[in-house]
């Protein structure tokens, strides 16, 4: 699949709110890059809430093992804060087992030096 396709589908596949500037940087075979947009407050500055960093680590783990899998188990572990900047996730698929899928996103703020966020999880293929 390629960056415009990926894009396309997580565009129609994705509830609008949850996609936070969504902008598809690389795919390759299992591992994709994602960078995301926080959206400007009443100051104009953007910020990163507990809940759209999730939107955004459950959007990264689907975009590298399946779009349209359900998440069955997610592990999350918050390193540092967000700064109010880009993120940007880098996800692999980490193993396949017929229908479920096992996949992680590293969280980075900015720019890929060192990470805000670590999530694994486990996906279920619809049938």
């Amino acid at each position: 699949m390629t960056e415009d396709e990926l894009q396309a589908l997580l565009e129609k596949t994705l509830p609008a709110a949850e996609l936070h500037g969504l902008f598809v940087e690389e795919c390759q075979d299992q591992d994709v890059r994602l960078r995301f947009s926080p959206a400007p407050d009443g100051a104009g500055q953007g910020s990163w809430t507990t809940a759209a960093l999730l939107a955004v680590a459950d959007a990264s783990l689907r975009a590298a093992a399946d779009v349209t899998a359900t998440l069955t188990h997610l592990n999350v572990t918050v390193l540092r804060p967000a700064q109010n900047a880009d993120v940007i996730a880098l996800a692999r698929v980490i193993r396949r087992d017929r229908d479920v899928l096992h996949a992680e996103a590293w969280l980075f703020s900015h720019a890929v030096v060192e990470p805000m966020l670590h999530a694994t999880a486990s996906l279920v293929r619809s049938r």
